[in-house]
């Protein structure tokens, strides 16, 4: 089996004390290290918070769409009209959506076509 080839984030807590007149020069040197601010009610973009999720973010949205209707690739294939090899393609990131196929899919899983887009 493949192991990932990205590392996931690790959530580490930094508390600092020093001269309020610093802290935008402290925050933007954290910022360019890759450091994101959760704090003060901040919160993270599901995108900042799974950044592997980036890479195929159409076929993510197809994989939820399915497993929230309940349906394989195959029972997706039959109500769709696309074939099932290409459905797993898309899910995937291997195959890209295109509009027609995102219209039929959308159809088939009750949501709005340009979610796939």
């Amino acid at each position: 089996m493949l192991e990932p080839t990205k590392k996931p984030l690790t959530e580490i807590e930094l508390r600092f004390k020093g001269p309020e007149n610093k802290r935008h020069d402290a925050v933007k040197a954290l910022r360019d290290m890759g450091f994101v601010n959760v704090g003060d009610g901040g919160a993270l973009s599901w995108k900042d918070a799974f950044p592997g999720l980036r890479e195929n973010e159409q076929g993510t949205y197809l994989v939820g769409a399915r497993h929230r209707e309940g349906l394989t690739q195959r029972q997706l294939c039959e109500k769709s009209g696309i074939p099932q090899r290409h459905i797993s393609e898309m899910e995937n990131g291997k195959r890209s959506i295109g509009k027609e196929n995102a219209k039929k899919l959308a159809a088939a899983l009750n949501t709005d076509y340009r979610v796939f887009l």
